[in-house]
């Protein structure tokens, strides 16, 4: 898995996302509640401050669980919330050596169909059903990971030619379009939910 990604928009960032399975696991778990680019800076964050040029499962699952909220806690933060992240980010790694033997791109490699490799990352720690769609997609369109039916199993997100997420990123004009595409949709839920008769909100 080496393939061209433009989500952190750092190159060092960028290239350890392209080649690392885990590192694009750990970059989507983190995308909530602050910006893309933080988020999926954040795994060349965590492998520089422990010395490594990639993330390890093993090594991450039995860290110190303070020494590592410290480490995702140092300024720069990797997370506007590093010590819930650091453990969410330890919680997938545990689940990954106690079901994948550390390996993250077993979850997919292999897999005969997009809606098994969905089950799966929904199993994820961390991982609700959007979050797992949206990484199909990702895998999909950006990875050429391509089981039977996965556009089907990712939904929306899925469709060719949408910016509607991370998976739909390629530069910074479709980074634009995906922000503009998600400003109106929380336009209109806005105007959705105050449209509604009072006591039904």
């Amino acid at each position: 898995m080496s393939t061209r990604i433009r989500l952190a928009q750092q190159p060092e960032a960028d290239e350890l996302l392209g080649r690392s399975p885990l590192a694009a696991l750990t970059g989507m778990l983190l995308d909530q509640q602050v910006p893309m680019e933080w988020a999926f800076t954040g795994p060349y964050t965590i492998a520089v401050r422990m010395g490594r040029d990639d993330l390890d499962a093993g090594e991450i699952a039995s860290y110190d669980p303070e020494a590592f909220v410290a480490l995702l806690s140092e300024k720069p933060a990797v997370h506007r919330y590093p010590g819930s992240m650091a453990r969410r980010v330890q919680q997938l790694c545990q689940y990954l050596v106690e079901h994948y033997d550390s390996d993250a791109e077993a979850i997919w490699r292999d897999v005969a169909t997009g809606r098994e490799v969905l089950a799966r990352l929904n199993a994820l720690p961390g991982y609700g059903a959007q979050k797992a769609q949206i990484f199909l997609a990702l895998l999909g369109k950006r990875f050429g990971v391509r089981p039977e039916g996965w556009r089907e199993a990712a939904g929306a997100y899925g469709d060719e030619g949408s910016y509607r997420s991370v998976a739909d990123i390629t530069g910074p004009e479709s980074l634009a379009k995906v922000r503009a595409f998600k400003q109106e949709a929380k336009r209109a839920a806005k105007a959705a939910k105050s449209a509604r008769p009072p006591g039904k909100r």
